[in-house]
């Protein structure tokens, strides 16, 4: 199926079982772009912007873009897991929405810390704000709170629409 069937095609069809894959699709597609756009936009805020070449300064963001999408895939697995139900997204949409958020901040603001802090794989630029005491990235922390919260808005957004429509609650 093409991607833009994928964004497009009507939730009604999934049907009731299947409405847990239109969202997960969703979600992927949305937190993908977002976590690519944002990667890019924050590249300043890591040193490699000034000291790596052109290639490389590509490949760090889509490599980081990466690993973001798999961090939002865990996250979104550990919480289906531990809170879900068969009839996510239109039941417990926000206890999963929320545990995957705070499942992939943790994530991050650890790896964050490992990663600038003890391995020294890579550095913040001068520019980049840091979280007091911790020190990890200001912008990879905002990244794992507005990416989510977005992506799971256009998850969830077909089953609000349907919703309304036919008078229920979203």
């Amino acid at each position: 199926m093409a991607e833009s069937a994928v964004l497009t095609a009507p939730i009604e069809e999934a049907g009731a079982r299947g409405d847990w894959i239109w969202a997960l699709r969703r979600y992927f597609v949305a937190s993908a772009l977002g976590n690519l756009i944002w990667e890019f936009a924050q590249l300043p805020l890591y040193t490699v912007w000034q000291q790596g070449s052109g290639p490389q300064v590509v490949v760090a963001a889509v490599h980081c873009s990466g690993g973001d999408i798999l961090i939002a895939a865990s996250s979104l697995v550990a919480a289906l897991i531990l809170v879900g139900n068969g009839s996510w997204p239109r039941e417990s949409f926000h206890t999963v929405a929320s545990l995957t958020i705070v499942g992939g901040l943790a994530y991050t603001i650890f790896s964050e810390w490992l990663n600038t802090e003890i391995r020294g794989s890579w550095a913040y630029s001068a520019w980049m704000p840091t979280l007091p005491l911790i020190g990890a990235g200001l912008s990879p922390f905002a990244q794992w709170i507005a990416v989510p919260v977005v992506a799971f808005w256009w998850a969830r957004r077909p089953f609000v629409a349907v919703a309304v429509r036919e008078g229920g609650e979203p």
